[in-house]
């Protein structure tokens, strides 16, 4: 069997979740994760590949085993480290923010001046933000998760797939859920709830369910809004980081996500679009509980399954519960392992 080491560091527990879901029966890859302390927590697996780490020790870790490749989940701190693990070994990096891994060292070091000053100053002197540019340099290996994104500098690896069955739903509550941090910077929250507050008598029940931890800002606005709501309209909304238990439960209820992603949004002073450079953690989503999505009408997919926001909403909600879902059968683990398998393959020299 091929060896692989990934490496997670800094954020996206879910992403080396789903990759060790995904390969953990492959009878072609042994995959070993090195998982920094707050990753390890999130990602909750208790086996021999999978191990704690820090940036200070990873080079050592690394040495103990022979790897055909090493994955980077996430390059946006660091630097410095990770271009030692691009010096030493085959390796690529998964991409989450296109725009940044093209930024130039000008570009970088004003953005520390932007805001945030003291952690990007950290980045600056202590993890060599300035390198960056070259740990992304077109000759090196980039992934991206979007198919939609793939070219000739940045290869598609597909790790969505679809994890829970999907029963009928016969009962005559319209649930939607709009998964993630309600935040504004992301989504725009405000939008949702001036819909709320224009829906008057609705044809049944509905639930609008906030599936993350809303902000000061948010939850003020949702208490504010409660009041004046139609007596069949309820918004359920969490003060508290959502558990994993919980959000599997309450996206399995889910008749329709609503994704309201803006259009805009900036990473480390870089400027990055949901669609175009950035991809969104809620296409994951809908692909793994198998549950079609409404985003905006300026997100431009071919995902057969997420659909552009009508004017009329709410008949568009009441319309989708109403369809057979048979949009998922390309997005079986089986058919999702083996691409991504033939993807890996091609990479170990």
């Amino acid at each position: 069997m091929k060896k692989i080491a990934y490496i997670e560091l800094d954020t996206h527990a879910e992403i080396a979740k789903n990759f060790y879901e995904l390969f953990k029966d492959s009878k072609i890859f042994d995959v070993d994760f090195y998982l920094s302390e707050r990753v390890y927590k999130l990602f909750d697996v208790k086996s021999n590949s999978v191990k704690l780490s820090e940036p200070s020790i990873i080079l050592d870790q690394l040495s103990k085993q022979k790897y055909d490749l090493v994955i980077i989940g996430t390059a946006h701190r660091y630097f410095n480290t990770f271009l030692a693990i691009r010096a030493k070994y085959n390796s690529a990096i998964i991409c989450h923010n296109l725009n940044f891994t093209k930024a130039s060292k000008s570009q970088l070091l004003k953005s520390v001046f932007i805001k945030d000053f003291r952690y990007r100053l950290k980045l600056l002197l202590k993890e060599s933000l300035l390198s960056a540019p070259a740990l992304y340099r077109k000759d090196q290996s980039l992934l991206v998760l979007d198919k939609a994104f793939s070219n000739e500098r940045f290869q598609y690896l597909g790790l969505f797939f679809n994890q829970f069955l999907n029963d009928e739903n016969k009962d005559e509550v319209l649930r939607i859920v709009v998964p993630g941090a309600a935040s504004q910077s992301r989504r725009d929250y405000f939008h949702i709830l001036e819909s709320l507050k224009n829906l008057n008598n609705p044809t049944c029940k509905v639930e609008v369910i906030f599936l993350g931890k809303a902000n000061f800002e948010i939850q003020q606005a949702i208490d504010n809004l409660k009041p004046v709501l139609d007596s069949k309209v309820e918004i359920i909304s969490f003060q508290e980081k959502v558990s994993q238990a919980d959000f599997d439960v309450w996206m399995q209820k889910a008749d329709v996500l609503w994704c309201p992603i803006q259009k805009e949004t900036e990473f480390l002073g870089i400027p990055e679009f949901y669609g175009i450079s950035k991809m969104t953690g809620n296409i994951g989503d809908a692909i793994k509980f198998g549950k079609q999505a409404v985003f905006p009408l300026n997100y431009q997919t071919d995902l057969d399954f997420i659909y552009n926001e009508i004017e009329d909403v709410w008949t568009q909600f009441e319309d989708l519960k109403q369809q057979k879902l048979n949009q998922f059968s390309d997005f079986s683990k089986e058919k999702i392992r083996e691409k991504a398998e033939q993807v890996l393959l091609k990479m170990i020299k």
